[in-house]
């Protein structure tokens, strides 16, 4: 099963597995709420939703002001159901994810940091840009440097 994992540049760059939290996937009730999406949209709207929680796990946190999301695949025996009509694509990872597993991530370009710390001081407007905003694509073989800001 591909999970969509909202993180942040800090945790590329521990390279310890990323730990059990909610993440999203392509679900039933995502299927339910998206009717007319292929399994393309699909994915795409579970990254997005999960792009927006990267949002919330970068307050209170000293991580460049980067949304990150990370692909990974996982037996769909480590992720259980949640219920929340807001959010159809969320799960719940129950163990922690091993770089092995992951497919690539999905960051925000550098330009885009002062809208997400705005986005983040409540400004409307600038959430509104970030939604807008594509996430770039990154190889696993360019974390490294992408959390060190070697890569732009």
């Amino acid at each position: 099963m591909r999970i969509y994992v909202p993180a942040t540049l800090a945790e590329l760059d521990t390279r310890q597995a990323l730990a059990p939290r909610l993440v999203h996937a392509v679900t039933s009730a995502l299927r339910a709420a998206l009717p007319d999406e292929d399994e393309e949209g699909l994915e795409f709207a579970a990254q997005l939703l999960a792009a927006d929680d990267s949002l919330e796990r970068l307050e209170g946190s000293p991580a460049p002001r980067r949304r990150v999301v990370v692909a990974a695949d996982v037996p769909e025996a480590v992720v259980e159901a949640v219920d929340d009509p807001h959010a159809p694509s969320v799960v719940r990872l129950t163990t922690p994810v091993a770089w092995e597993d992951v497919a690539c991530a999905h960051v925000d370009e550098p330009a885009a940091a002062d809208d997400v710390a705005a986005a983040l001081a409540g400004d409307e407007a600038a959430a509104e840009r970030l939604a807008d905003r594509d996430l770039l694509w990154y190889d696993v073989s360019e974390f490294d440097e992408l959390a060190a800001g070697r890569l732009r």
